[in-house]
């Protein structure tokens, strides 16, 4: 998978290596894998979250998204997938809050 992420234009590589890092340090009970082609986290082979580029569905931002499998239930709506431009400090904490909310 860390292949595929190396293979992306830079703008959507670069953001797919820190999704890639908080994921990993924030849910490391997420196995990393191939989805569609994209760079996806499992549990129990189940996709919990995925990464989209822009490059790929050709956006204009890359997409955070959220399975249904994901522990993310917020009331009768919620979010499930996040446009992604940026991974600063805030963004790495809410990326790393969604996650460990994801697999409780």
């Amino acid at each position: 998978m860390v292949a595929k992420i190396v293979e992306m234009a830079p703008p959507d590589r670069v953001l797919a290596e820190r999704v890639h890092a908080i994921v990993t340090a924030h849910a490391p009970v997420l196995e990393p894998k191939l989805w569609y082609g994209m760079p996806s986290y499992a549990l129990d082979g189940k996709v919990v979250c995925f990464f989209q580029s822009a490059e790929k569905f050709k956006a204009r931002y890359a997409t955070l998204g959220f399975s249904d499998q994901a522990n993310l239930d917020d009331g009768p709506m919620w979010a499930a997938g996040f446009a992604l431009t940026d991974v600063t400090p805030a963004v790495e904490q809410r990326i790393a809050a969604l996650v460990a909310q994801a697999v409780k």
